[in-house]
């Protein structure tokens, strides 16, 4: 279609100048080399280490920023919002070329420096929520800023990439990039003098959950994690997860695929968990992660780690409606004290994994 248009604005000029003829012909092959060089100035992977455009390294190996040279762009500071009970800033950060990054940062009224809980929900998912007045109420209700953004692949951040290309096919770069996301945002937030970062939990649902306890396992500042039906032990969950279309799922099931994501199984990267506090919480009929999985993540668990089953997503919304989900980590992050856990049945209580529960 370039060549047919080059080729009838040049055609008057086959009278004047016998070049003319091949200028066609010469503006196309200009024009395919500078869409070679474009494309071999995208990102490319070597090995495990990405080299985005603008030549900055990441490693899909480590989940710490230690191998990685992401340098942060200006935040681009967008809508603000000032509501009776909140306010809420849509903030754009951009660490890698071509992934700007909408980071919501949701803030109660008459609280100096609150504490900070990050959001992160599962594949696939947007940031509508963070722009729900009543979703941001509640998760600033008890005094905490709610910071929300989504994860590599998703969302908003899906794009110039092939269809066959999806968070699952590229798992490790999802995954590895997000963690590496985590930091960043805590960086940035860092540099704001209106946020109390000794006070940083993470909500994590699905493969945000997933995201939320590699994070934990390398960034000192997140004291606390809790976490709704997290993906893990990938040689249980790629068989039998229900996300997975039948038609895909013979590509993740190889020594070679599962492989590449070990490294990156909350079932082995659970139990250097020793500082944080961590709850798990399993909605038992959720067929995206399978029991065999959600058997073996609690088994990696510490000890100390709370454990909620609910029997569907009715049990889950009776126990934890009207913000009651998100208490559990503000109470912790709020006071060294025993937290009111809301079990299955809606009842106050406080469960560890070992079974020891007070009501």
């Amino acid at each position: 279609m370039i060549y047919r248009r080059i080729q009838s604005r040049t055609s008057h000029l086959r009278l004047i100048n016998p070049v003319a003829r091949i200028l066609p012909a010469l503006l196309f092959l200009a024009l395919f080399s500078c869409a070679s060089v474009a494309q071999e100035s995208g990102p490319r992977a070597v090995g495990n280490i990405n080299i985005p455009r603008a030549g900055n390294i990441e490693s899909w190996t480590n989940l710490s920023l230690q191998g990685s040279e992401l340098v942060p762009d200006t935040p681009f500071v967008g809508e603000k919002d000032d509501l009776p009970q909140f306010t809420r800033e849509l903030i754009q950060v951009k660490w890698r070329a071509g992934d700007p990054i909408d980071l919501y940062v949701i803030k109660p009224k008459g609280v100096v420096k609150p504490g900070v809980v990050l959001y992160l929900y599962s594949y696939p998912s947007e940031t509508e929520r963070f722009r729900d007045d009543r979703y941001c109420t509640r998760v600033t209700k008890d005094g905490f800023a709610a910071i929300g953004f989504v994860s590599a692949l998703t969302g908003h951040r899906y794009q110039d990439r092939p269809m066959k290309e999806w968070f699952i096919s590229e798992l490790q770069e999802a995954l590895a990039t997000s963690v590496h996301d985590v930091q960043m945002v805590l960086n940035y937030l860092g540099t704001r003098d209106d946020l109390d970062m000794s006070r940083v939990g993470m909500f994590g649902a699905g493969s945000g959950g997933t995201i939320a306890i590699l994070a934990a396992t390398v960034e000192p500042r997140i004291k606390a994690i809790d976490l709704l039906d997290p993906w893990g032990d990938w040689p249980d969950w790629m068989p039998k997860s229900a996300l997975i279309p039948e038609e895909e799922r013979a590509r993740y099931v190889t020594p070679e695929f599962l492989k590449k994501i070990a490294p990156l199984d909350p079932a082995i990267l659970l139990p250097q968990l020793k500082s944080q506090q961590v709850r798990l919480q399993h909605v038992m009929d959720d067929d995206v992660t399978p029991k065999e999985a959600k058997a073996k993540i609690e088994s990696a668990a510490g000890s100390s780690t709370q454990l909620v089953r609910y029997e569907d997503t009715r049990q889950l919304f009776m126990a934890t409606s009207g913000g009651r989900l998100f208490e559990w980590l503000k109470v912790h992050l709020g006071s060294g004290g025993a937290p009111a856990v809301h079990n299955a049945q809606g009842e106050s209580s406080t469960q560890t994994k070992d079974g020891a529960r007070s009501n």
